[in-house]
């Protein structure tokens, strides 16, 4: 499930998408309009920088930006900045490999179904990129599901 954290991060990133050829933005306004916490958004915004996600710009005119065009920065990238492994196992993960205590991968049918789930969600995350997120027409539901969902 997406975290609130992950779910803050994408609506952030979506205001910043669509501002995009605009210039920096301020945080305040991304937490007025997305409705999120100031002083969380601050710690997102500032995370995804130092990850190099965003840049940001001090003073008159400042504010926060993509640091690379939207059409290049994949979701499976973002989310593993957020939340981590995509995988739902430490033993199938691509990049936060762990073998799963007390467990033989070569007998567990939940370590199988879950390679093929990871499978299919990478196939999808890795092909899709932030300018997506803004792409509504490709999109029926119209946008993000909160996390409460």
């Amino acid at each position: 499930m997406l975290t609130k954290k992950a779910y803050y991060a994408f609506q952030a990133l979506t205001h910043l998408v669509e501002k995009y050829n605009e210039g920096p933005v301020l945080i305040s306004e991304i937490a007025e309009e997305r409705k999120i916490p100031l002083k969380f958004l601050e710690n997102i915004l500032l995370h995804l920088k130092n990850t190099g996600i965003l840049d940001s710009k001090k003073g008159k005119g400042g504010g926060y930006f993509l640091k690379n065009s939207p059409s290049e920065i994949k979701i499976a990238k973002v989310f593993r900045l957020i939340d981590g492994p995509i995988a739902m196992l430490p033993c199938v993960s691509l990049y936060f490999y762990q073998r799963c205590e007390n467990c033989n991968e070569k007998f567990c049918g939940l370590h199988d179904i879950l390679v093929e789930v990871r499978d299919a969600t990478l196939a999808i995350m890795e092909n899709r990129t932030l300018a997506d997120l803004i792409l509504r027409d490709k999109n029926p539901v119209g946008g993000l599901v909160s996390p409460e969902m």
